[in-house]
């Protein structure tokens, strides 16, 4: 059999119709929808099915819409005997990892992560906290008028995604990240653009958050995984429930470490590498770290089904 790595996206991977062919086909993911429903106390399915778009980027929205799509594309493929060797996920995707490689159950999980998204989205006051990917300009230069900007403003302004080369977010608060986007520019960067986010996700900020996370965490049964899972806050394999659990709660507030996931995944030897799960971004920054790199993006029954023959092929 193939090896293959298994990756799940996270927020910004969202879409109005997430699902839906999964339901329509497959009686495993009407079960999934259903369960999710009821124990989220309101109809999740109709969010993702018709929107209003306003409604599914809602962060307690989204981050179960996600879960639940790729729960429901992992369970598939388990019908058909395929598991990764390793996986990894961005941000609200370490959740989907952690859930289909058994560290958590989708029933313990699809809450939690739903619980997650209230505690993101009033961790700050509204409005007052932003996000930004800069492209084009390396870490160590973005950092410099960062830090500039912190003490001339007297502010917080961090780095909170390192997703691949020149693709970094940043993280803070309004004010620094409105002068964040004028000062790169002129430092060379050659777009800083906003991100539709509710709060400074990854940065100190989301840190009064996080006592509160750990105790949504620890209420929750975990177990350890044969998987291995890359964590986001390290970029290493974790497979220990209770390292799991201290690094979901320190992801909160630290920086995701895509690129160097990626890194670490493309050096595993692996035949593909496979992103399960709504749309195609996180293929698409594996592309950028090593565009030789087999990926595929299993969002759909198209892509599913092409992605299962592929797996049967003789290497």
């Amino acid at each position: 059999m193939k090896r293959v790595a298994f990756i799940y996206p996270g927020q910004g991977s969202q879409a109005i119709g997430m699902g839906k062919d999964f339901f329509e086909t497959f009686d495993l993911a009407k079960d999934y929808f259903n369960r999710a429903n009821n124990i989220l106390g309101y109809n999740l399915q109709d969010i993702m099915f018709e929107g209003p778009n306003e409604e599914l980027t809602k962060t307690e929205n989204t981050q179960p819409a996600l879960l639940l799509v790729s729960s429901i594309i992992s369970e598939l493929l388990k019908e058909h005997q395929i598991t990764p060797e390793v996986a990894a996920g961005h941000s609200l995707g370490e959740y989907s990892a952690l859930t289909a490689t058994g560290a958590i159950s989708f029933d313990e999980a699809i809450m939690l992560v739903h619980r997650r998204g209230k505690l993101m989205e009033s961790a700050f006051p509204a409005g007052k906290g932003a996000m930004a990917a800069v492209l084009g300009l390396q870490q160590e230069e973005i950092q410099e008028v960062l830090n500039t900007i912190t003490v001339n403003l007297s502010t917080t302004v961090e780095i909170a995604n390192l997703n691949c080369p020149g693709q970094i977010v940043i993280s803070g608060t309004r004010t620094a990240i409105d002068a964040a986007v004028t000062e790169l520019k002129e430092a060379g960067a050659k777009r800083v653009l906003p991100l539709s986010v509710s709060g400074p996700f990854h940065s100190s900020l989301m840190r009064p958050a996080a006592s509160k996370l750990e105790e949504e965490i620890n209420e929750c049964n975990w177990n350890d995984v044969t998987t291995p899972i890359y964590a986001n806050v390290t970029a290493t394999k974790v497979q220990n429930q209770s390292e799991i659990k201290q690094l979901l709660v320190e992801q909160l507030y630290s920086p995701v470490r895509f690129e160097e996931i990626i890194t670490n995944l493309l050096a595993e030897e692996l035949d593909a590498i496979v992103e399960v799960g709504s749309g195609k971004v996180l293929s698409g920054l594996v592309k950028k770290v090593n565009r030789r790199a087999n990926v595929f993006s299993v969002q759909d029954i198209a892509s599913f089904e092409n992605f299962i023959a592929w797996m049967k092929e003789e290497n």
